[in-house]
């Protein structure tokens, strides 16, 4: 049996249910026969992006409550290595509702419930038990409640020392206190970034989007990921949805345009593309290509229904 090459790590698992709609009406009853449930998380469509590029990968998150055996049969349906510690938190649903007669996707967002006492060493261990083993982490998605933010920054840093390569697709202070510890790559979309390095540019839950705001925009997150790159020697990407994605390395800051899909379900798009990124990196693809390629999976993703895949 060959050696896992990543390691993805997401700390609030989901199980998500995706309805589409003809012509969605708001505060009326509404009724779709095309549905689906499938396992998600941030890290789980992440690993199922990068088992579909034939890269062997195990996930590493909490389980707990009745819906803990579901979530493993849909991981097994998968085809998805997993390892879990018990967390007594029940698993939240998540919902995707996509509405085909404005091409919509809106998500549905449930908040988890706190993970009971000891959960967090648990998962301290056992990520010690597996970062030797792998070439690669990615830690992806928000923490349960529960879960301190020494947390991640531990497992970064345990990474580091085991001499993994480190992409985070995290925000807030995950992010923040994890940066001393020099992760490889930091992969926040702008909204989380922004959220995190530039709070006054969010307002009502939402980038600041006046006429002419653009420029001086992309001029602050520019000189953000400049200073974060060159001050922690990592690199830094920012999807956009369907917008050109940018990026930051070695004292340069540029953009990846590309063309945009008329989207399916756009729900994991971002977690393809973190997955594309990673796997075209560990083949020895250079920042660009392995962005082209993270490009490549999102628009793949956004293109079928069900979440977090490329096929």
């Amino acid at each position: 049996m060959s050696t896992p090459s990543f390691l993805t790590i997401c700390m609030n698992p989901t199980i998500q249910k995706t309805l589409e709609f003809s012509n969605l009406v708001i505060d009326n009853v509404n009724r779709t026969a095309r549905r689906r449930m499938d396992v998600s998380g941030k890290g789980i469509n992440v690993s199922r992006v990068l088992t579909q590029l034939g890269k062997t990968c195990l996930h590493l998150t909490q389980l707990g409550g009745i819906l803990r055996p579901l979530f493993l049969d849909l991981c097994r349906q998968d085809g998805l290595g997993i390892e879990w510690v018990e967390s007594g938190s029940p698993i939240r649903f998540c919902y995707t509702i996509i509405n085909t007669s404005d091409h919509s996707v809106t998500e549905l967002v449930e908040e988890s419930e706190p993970v009971m006492s000891g959960t967090e060493e648990r998962l301290k261990e056992a990520s010690m038990k597996l970062l030797p083993y792998y070439e690669w982490l990615i830690i992806s998605g928000t923490k349960a409640e529960g879960f301190s933010d020494e947390l991640v920054p531990f497992i970064v840093r345990r990474a580091k020392e085991a001499g993994a390569h480190v992409i985070l697709d995290v925000r807030s202070q995950d992010l923040k206190n994890s940066l001393a510890y020099k992760p490889d790559i930091i992969k926040p979309n702008l909204f989380e970034f922004a959220g995190t390095f530039a709070p006054d540019l969010i307002t009502n839950n939402q980038l600041i989007h006046n006429p002419g705001d653009e420029v001086w925009i992309k001029k602050r997150i520019q000189k953000i990921c400049l200073d974060l790159a060159e001050q922690y020697q990592c690199r830094v990407v920012l999807t956009r949805g369907m917008e050109p994605v940018w990026f930051a390395q070695s004292g340069t800051f540029a953009e990846y345009a590309f063309e945009p899909v008329s989207p399916v379900n756009t729900t994991g798009s971002g977690d393809a593309f973190t997955a594309g990124l990673a796997a075209a990196l560990s083949e020895g693809a250079s920042f660009k290509e392995g962005i082209a390629q993270g490009i490549r999976c999102g628009r793949l993703n956004a293109g079928c229904f069900k979440v977090g895949v490329i096929q």
